[in-house]
């Protein structure tokens, strides 16, 4: 007797089997070496490297260079993700872009290791913000693409892990390196090192004949982009919901080192290891939790509860900073962030996964959802400057070097513990995912 193969599976089915651990250990690599693509320049090299150019000018050009760089990830995210789900190479849909995107990430870190003016610089933060971000875009909808709903919620964690093991290392390689072009180099090596792995064990899965999407229309590719929230109520709700808790961790980290030079009154060559400190127990608290409230909710089966408390934990922590205005009331508001961001980001992952508008959209959807991620860092430094300067002109202290209560910095963590709360409720208005 003689017995038939199983037909493969369809890029467009729901997974069912749980990927092999060496799958896991291949995406988080893969991970940990994009986040350190993008935070070695954010923390360190980028800063150092405007002040190289123009001492004088180096917070416009930083500011500049970010934010054009901060436009180019909220499209470019959605647009290569809405690519990838259209690629009918027969090496599958995401891997293409996992390896292009991570090559073109390395020669865009090296074209910033000799960028000696404002110009090159641009350019170069612009096409590391292009590469990475459809790399992320690939590499975000590979989840849902291999693990079944029931696991999403530990894969989730873990790559909640690498994403911070990458911020970390990123910091680390641009601090250790000695040079901003060394940083740069090295940072660009580790991309491509950490890559590899996933390039040989993808997984991935071509179209089939019959699953490709209709001949290219730039009319219809551009409307695809708008998902009616008429038509998927769930969805709008968790874009909404995932914008206002980052709103609120935005506004909360965007003037940590003001904070503690202008209302604790931490001298200024002691704020940046203070910073430090605090990353680092943000750091250790979000890994300390994200895998295993992960694993509860993927037992439990249950999401909103856990997105719902982890964003008023994370919110607690804003309203500490307000009221608190203290070394040990930072030192447990970045306890009490962790502990929220760690859980959120590791559920609210698995949550926004179930709400997708279909298999063959994946890519691009988790594109339009990465919008609520990466705008808020572009909105919140004028929402902040804002506030400040409201309570400014009623006549409000802003910076008290630690002599007296900071009315300014009140109102400001007030505002992020406001919006946080408002995204962590809503989760609620969610119906399709317990």
């Amino acid at each position: 007797m003689t017995g038939t193969a199983p037909a493969p599976r369809s890029a467009l089915a729901e997974p069912t089997d749980n990927p092999p651990g060496r799958w896991v250990a291949a995406i988080t690599l893969t991970s940990i070496g994009l986040w350190a693509g993008f935070f070695g320049p954010i923390q360190v090299l980028l800063a150092q490297q405007a002040e190289e150019i123009s001492a004088d000018h180096k917070k416009t050009i930083l500011a500049v260079v970010l934010g054009l760089g901060a436009f180019v990830s909220v499209v470019c995210n959605p647009v290569f993700g809405a690519f990838s789900d259209r690629t009918t190479l027969r090496v599958g849909r995401r891997l293409p872009w996992v390896i292009g995107g991570a090559v073109g990430g390395a020669l865009s870190l090296l074209l910033l290791a000799v960028a000696d003016n404002v110009v090159v610089m641009a350019l170069g933060w612009c096409g590391v913000q292009a590469t990475l971000n459809a790399m992320l875009a690939a590499v975000t909808a590979t989840v849902p693409d291999q693990v079944p709903v029931a696991r999403r919620g530990r894969v989730g964690g873990i790559l909640a892990v690498a994403q911070t093991v990458g911020v970390v290392a990123g910091t680390g390689i641009a601090s250790a390196t000695g040079s901003i072009a060394a940083g740069y180099a090295v940072t660009a090596a580790a991309l491509v090192v950490l890559t590899v792995p996933y390039c040989f064990d993808s997984r991935d899965l071509a179209l089939a004949p019959d699953e490709r999407p209709a001949p290219f229309d730039w009319g219809g590719f551009v409307r695809g982009f708008w998902i009616s929230p008429r038509e998927h109520p769930d969805f709008a709700w968790a874009w909404i919901t995932r914008f206002l808790v980052n709103l609120g961790n935005a506004l909360s980290l965007l003037y940590l080192l003001y904070y503690l030079q202008d209302v604790i009154g931490v001298d200024k060559d002691e704020a940046d290891d203070r910073v430090f400190v605090l990353t680092a127990i943000y750091a250790v608290v979000i890994m300390a939790t994200t895998v295993v409230f992960g694993i509860w909710s993927d037992r439990s089966g249950r999401r909103k509860v856990f997105v719902t408390w982890s964003g008023v934990v994370g919110a607690l922590a804003s309203l500490l900073l307000a009221v608190g205005q203290s070394w040990p009331a930072a030192v447990a508001a970045a306890v009490l962030l962790g502990v929220g961001y760690g859980i959120y980001t590791s559920v609210d992952f698995a949550l926004i996964t179930q709400v997708l508008s279909g298999a063959e959209d994946r890519a691009k959807d988790l594109g339009v959802i990465n919008i609520a991620n990466a705008l808020p860092q572009v909105v919140a430094p004028f929402i902040a400057a804002l506030i400040l300067l409201v309570v400014e002109a009623a006549g409000g202290v802003t910076e008290t070097g630690g002599d007296r209560f900071s009315v300014g910095y009140c109102v400001l963590y007030a505002a992020a513990f406001l919006v946080a709360i408002l995204g962590s409720v809503l989760v609620h208005r969610i119906r399709s995912v317990p």
